[in-house]
């Protein structure tokens, strides 16, 4: 949808807003320091789940590693970088894409129990995208960020 009609909004919303794209010029510009944060924050959380998989279990150690391990890192440096309104809407997307994986995980934990590994990982995958899609599509639906207002860039 290009506009806001039926949102209460009243404001146009550029026609590509909700275009997904991966720009891989912009990951090769990336500066080392913010490779270097995420890759230490994922490396500490996985360190995390070591450890609480050796002194409680395996079953909640394994729970940490559904933690996205560099999330908090990616949206401090995202708000930084690009302004709150960007961090809320990566925050968003990985709020949906956390919500499709757990549709994948229970997918493949149903199927793999009388199905091959191939159709079990296939059809979860299939509902991962569905989730993640169908969530995207409901929340965009239900106006979403169309209320958020300010800057966008940070410190203005």
């Amino acid at each position: 949808m290009s506009g806001s009609a039926g949102h209460g909004g009243g404001r146009e919303r550029p026609q590509n807003a909700d275009r997904v794209r991966m720009e891989l010029r912009r990951a090769r510009e990336m500066p080392r320091e913010d490779l270097l944060i995420r890759f230490f924050f994922g490396a500490g959380v996985s360190l995390l789940a070591a450890v609480v998989s050796k002194l409680v279990g395996l079953f909640v150690g394994g729970i940490f590693l559904a933690f996205p391990a560099i999330l908090l890192a990616s949206l401090t440096l995202v708000a930084k970088e690009e302004g709150l309104r960007s961090a809320r809407h990566d925050a968003r997307g990985a709020a949906l894409g956390t919500i499709g994986l757990l549709a994948f995980a229970l997918t493949t934990a149903l199927l793999l129990r009388h199905h091959s590994a191939w159709l079990a990982l296939a059809v979860a995958t299939a509902a991962w995208t569905v989730v993640s899609h169908g969530g995207y599509a409901v929340v965009r639906a239900a106006g979403a960020g169309s209320d958020e207002t300010g800057p966008e860039e940070p410190g203005a």
